[in-house]
């Protein structure tokens, strides 16, 4: 079979509904020998029985089942786009694909995707994770609308593409609030020796931190190295180690995973960008995102 016939997908699906080919056919209107007919045509082309006959009644074969499993997802979403394409244009969902480096906080993912779902028409939101490189890759293929990273990707500097900054965040120290409360006398100090997470994702943010802890004279000792944020936030709360994140986002990561800040610093940024591939995107849920909205403030 080269070719699936939908025409015939639909008749043996509204068969299976309507339970019997006289049912199915008063409500196509159709006669049933040819509803029958072109029934017999699709099975021919399927090489397989879709029913058998149990005293007068259609039976579903195994084939006929996983066929109609099938038609069931099929005919659903032509359903779903029959009613969207009845919406004038500016109420219909809009696609927005976005690729988000692994290295984002999910939280600040979230912020930074904020703006465009807050738009006044729907959007239906496709969101990929991974390396920026990777993600570069898929914008340039058209995969993906815009990608949220926090490095310049080496195919902006080529002016293939757009790197619109978005507010980013100072970086701060977290751990339990017995550890915290310990380390705030005599910060920086008082870290010295201390257990560290790290992030390994290779964050931008993580290597600024570690030069500014060489620049203040401190050593800590790194106990784990873990890619995945929430998993180091875990780990920070049962009291294995310190850990950083974004200082915007210090209230929830204080609540969700009951730690106490130690301290901000300033001097450590996390710096976050949108790369779409026109300086001016015609997509309104990229539009605002480049453009900030109510989502994440620079603290």
């Amino acid at each position: 079979m080269d070719q699936l016939n939908l025409r015939h997908l639909y008749y043996f699906w509204m068969i299976s509904r309507e339970g019997s080919i006289a049912r199915a056919s008063e409500v196509l209107e159709l006669a049933p020998q040819t509803l029958s007919g072109q029934l017999a045509t699709f099975e021919s082309s399927l090489d397989g029985l879709l029913f058998r006959r149990e005293q007068r009644q259609l039976i579903l074969t195994d084939l006929g089942k996983t066929v109609l499993g099938y038609a069931d997802e099929i005919f659903a979403l032509t359903g779903e786009l029959t009613e969207t394409l009845k919406l004038a244009p500016a109420d219909r969902p809009l696609t927005l694909s976005a690729g988000i480096s692994a290295s984002i906080h999910k939280l600040i993912a979230y912020s930074l995707l904020q703006p465009a779902m807050a738009l006044s028409r729907p959007i239906q939101l496709n969101c990929q994770t991974g390396g920026t490189e990777d993600l570069m890759l898929r914008l340039k293929r058209k995969d993906l609308d815009v990608v949220l990273t926090d490095r310049m990707p080496g195919l902006v500097d080529h002016g293939s593409f757009t790197a619109h900054p978005l507010a980013g965040s100072t970086i701060s120290l977290f751990a339990r609030s017995d550890i915290a409360e310990r380390l705030k006398q005599g910060f920086p100090g008082s870290l010295n020796g201390e257990p560290l997470l790290a992030n390994a994702t290779n964050a931008p943010y993580f290597e600024k931190l570690m030069n500014w802890f060489s620049l203040q004279g401190v050593r800590m000792n790194v106990v784990a190295r873990i890619d995945d944020s929430a998993l180091i936030k875990v780990f920070g709360r049962q009291g294995l180690g310190v850990f950083a994140a974004p200082t915007a986002i210090r209230a929830e990561v204080c609540r969700q995973y009951e730690v106490e800040e130690i301290a901000s610093i300033n001097d450590v940024k996390d710096e976050l960008f949108a790369i779409t591939r026109s300086k001016d995107p015609a997509h309104e849920g990229v539009r605002a995102i480049c453009e900030g909205g109510p989502g994440l403030q620079a603290s």
